[in-house]
């Protein structure tokens, strides 16, 4: 069997231009998804060239899951002092952010400085280094590759929230245990659905690709429930539920389950679509059937309403 070769080329024959051509390339939608699949954070393209308070990065996006800023440094060279002071610049005017620096090269002490970063500043603030390559076979259209040089630990950095914040209890180390283990069990049944690093408490969120909607698995002790809910935040949130319901709660009841339940929250900021059935999170033998369930249905809620939302 014959195999091609990789061809490693350079940058700058196809981006002749970093501000005019590599930075709005990067911020179309296709490509902005493979970074977010490249770090695992869902990334929404806010806009080019956006100031936040009195500063400007190349793109300007949100987390979806959390609503905080992710500001995006394009640098199709060697990294330099001039872009490591920027992006101090923005950590240090800003309450929460998430920064990426890519580049086509990270010198040693550039990519040292951002692990140093992450180590020493609370989870309020992630650095990412990545380094961007461009590789065809034969004639085919070049393909970009997204190498992750540094990132955050993120283990280190949940530990470290959970011991200023509250107390280490068993049931919060079990409830981490909990969905580590659904983690792993999505990943190893190979689930399109990407989880976030587990944390000592009673949810864990999933991205569904816009702000101000989240979905949230959750275990509930004190009536031995597990379930799932479509989060509706914001300012919009009502107006939001109300398109919403008009367009997809028919549907939500054939497509996901007619035990879906949907509840404006009329004395809440918030708006959720629920589903829920019976499971006790502490038997640690009735995982598996656990981890079954909410794999059918947070796949459910996503491939229902994630092209629903997009277009809201």
């Amino acid at each position: 069997m014959k195999l091609g070769r990789l061809e490693k080329l350079d940058l700058r024959t196809y981006w002749k231009r970093e501000a005019t051509e590599f930075t709005p390339w990067l911020a179309q939608k296709d490509n902005i998804q493979l970074l977010s699949e490249t770090i695992g954070i869902d990334l929404e393209v806010v806009g080019q060239e956006e100031s936040v308070g009195p500063f400007s990065a190349d793109i300007l996006c949100k987390d979806t899951l959390n609503d905080h800023f992710v500001l995006i440094e394009n640098q199709l060279e060697k990294t330099d002092h001039t872009h490591l002071g920027q992006l101090l610049t923005y950590a240090a005017g800003l309450d929460a952010v998430t920064i990426i620096w890519i580049a086509q090269k990270f010198t040693e002490e550039h990519r040292a400085t951002l692990d140093w970063l992450n180590r020493i500043t609370d989870d309020q603030f992630t650095f990412f280094g990545i380094e961007i390559e461009l590789y065809r076979i034969g004639d085919s259209v070049p393909a970009p590759m997204f190498n992750i040089i540094s990132k955050p630990n993120d283990w280190s950095k949940q530990v470290k929230r959970s011991t200023n914040s509250q107390p280490v209890t068993d049931t919060k180390l079990l409830q981490q245990e909990y969905w580590q283990g659904l983690k792993n069990y999505m990943e190893s049944n190979k689930s399109f659905v990407k989880m976030q690093n587990p944390l000592l408490q009673h949810w864990t969120n999933i991205a569904i690709g816009r702000s101000h909607f989240s979905l949230s698995a959750l275990v509930n002790s004190r009536d031995n429930s597990i379930s799932i809910n479509l989060n509706i935040t914001g300012d919009d949130a009502k107006d939001n539920y109300d398109k919403l319901y008009n367009i997809a709660y028919n549907g939500s009841l054939t497509e996901i389950s007619n035990e879906i339940i949907w509840d404006k929250l009329e004395s809440r900021k918030m708006s959720i679509v629920m589903l829920r059935t019976s499971g006790n999170f502490t038997n640690k033998n009735d995982w598996d059937n656990q981890f079954q369930w909410f794999k059918e249905y947070i796949e459910k809620f996503t491939t229902f309403f994630k092209p629903i939302i997009a277009k809201i």
